[in-house]
């Protein structure tokens, strides 16, 4: 079943266009700045968004055309899609595909599946974390003062920060240790659960801020390489 998913969302990769661009600079204006509206030949390409609480309503599957959206209409080249199949309202199997690095990450709960491991990095001074904004800010109060604070505890904790795009690929590259952990504040199940369960299977240690166990529901999210992660909480916990 897995190969299969991948094979779909692989397929609906190439169905992904990115909106013609206006050149950087120009002597004349150009005629139009927006990204182009002109009908695609294809159909286009429907995802159901699942919002966090249909994530208890067994079986469930959450597609996420596109994570990274903002990204794409800017004419930039972090964006993915992804797939997840959630029953009795956890997370059972994921693929995320980013169709311009051409890679794919997947992985089946209790199966094998993610030939990938965290990083092996014990101390904070070489890491590499990530972010994402906050999704939904003005409907989440206190997530961006909460995350403005963490940022910068993070800051002055490790060797670099970075925001690389999509929220559902900055957690599988925890899983594959290209990023030594990543953190956000905010409910954004969509993103969040199927990157969640590549990370779990992978070996990475995934919780909220505070330390317990992430669910779809929870209002902030931590992946990070498991002797990395009793630092972060800390870290975390005293920026609150």
């Amino acid at each position: 079943m897995l190969k299969s998913v991948i094979d779909i969302v692989e397929t609906l990769a190439t169905r992904v266009r990115a909106p013609q661009r206006p050149p950087a600079f120009s002597r004349s204006p150009a005629k139009s700045s927006r990204p182009s509206t002109t009908p695609r030949r294809e159909p286009p390409i429907r995802a159901d968004r699942a919002e966090a609480g249909k994530f208890h309503r067994p079986p469930a599957g959450e597609v996420d055309a596109l994570d990274g959206a903002v990204q794409l209409l800017q004419g930039l080249p972090q964006y993915c899609l992804t797939v997840t199949l959630v029953r009795d309202g956890e997370p059972e199997l994921a693929v995320l595909h980013s169709p311009n690095l051409k890679e794919t990450y997947a992985a089946r709960k209790g199966e094998d599946t993610t030939p990938i491991t965290p990083s092996r990095k014990l101390t904070l001074d070489a890491v590499v974390a990530a972010t994402s904004q906050p999704p939904f800010v003005t409907q989440q109060p206190g997530v961006a003062e909460a995350a403005g604070r963490s940022l910068t505890a993070v800051l002055g904790a490790v060797a670099a920060v970075r925001n690389l795009g999509p929220t559902s690929w900055q957690v599988a590259d925890v899983a594959a240790g290209r990023l030594d952990f990543f953190w956000q504040y905010g409910r954004d199940a969509t993103n969040l659960a199927g990157a969640a369960l590549i990370a779990r299977e992978a070996g990475a240690v995934v919780t909220t801020a505070d330390g317990v166990p992430w669910t779809p529901s929870a209002g902030s999210f931590l992946a990070a390489a498991p002797a990395l992660h009793p630092r972060v909480l800390e870290i975390l916990r005293q920026a609150e």
